[in-house]
């Protein structure tokens, strides 16, 4: 066998290997997004599943009433334990405004987009014509990280250096 034929040989048995662990990864999550989900089901409203950048699946859930608005994520990758693995905290302000007041959990993960991108929804959906928030002087640390989020999900940002301070707004098109 000639050294190309060998490298060949050896590059589609690794390919085959990759492609067995993700299929067996994927089964996992899709079994573990059923465990999740009727968890998940019996406290909260599913509004959705998606995937994160790594390709992973996550559950996304709500609850709201008429002061608040609460949109968390459990991922697939593990069990649902009775808390979410991220959130977006918000309440209503008025009839046409949701105010955002805590964003919690890992960041790089994908999470905070696809809870974001729900959020929004949610917003489109009970006609709310206005999402807003503040950024804080404890946010101050990684406020070029939150300027980045924010102005990617299309919302307006205003920034003040000296108070360590700003506003963010976001109106549908």
């Amino acid at each position: 066998m000639s050294f190309t034929s060998l490298f060949m040989a050896e590059e589609e048995t690794r390919d085959k290997e990759e492609i067995k662990q993700e299929l067996d990864d994927l089964e996992f999550q899709m079994f573990r997004m059923k465990e999740n989900m009727k968890e998940i089901a019996k406290k909260w409203q599913v509004i959705g599943i998606d995937q994160t950048k790594d390709d992973n699946w996550v559950v996304v859930y709500t609850n709201y009433d008429n002061n608040s608005c609460k949109i968390m994520l459990n991922d697939c990758v593990s069990a649902y334990r009775g808390q979410w693995d991220f959130s977006i905290q918000a309440t209503y302000k008025d009839d046409d405004t949701i105010l955002i007041g805590d964003i919690k959990g890992p960041e790089n993960k994908g999470y905070g987009s696809i809870c974001m991108n729900y959020l929004k929804e949610v917003a489109k959906d009970q006609n709310i014509h206005c999402i807003t928030g503040d950024i804080a002087k404890r946010d101050w640390e990684h406020v070029e990280r939150l300027v980045h989020f924010y102005e990617k999900h299309d919302f307006e940002v205003e920034i003040d250096k000296e108070s360590k301070s700003g506003e963010i707004v976001w109106q549908p098109n």
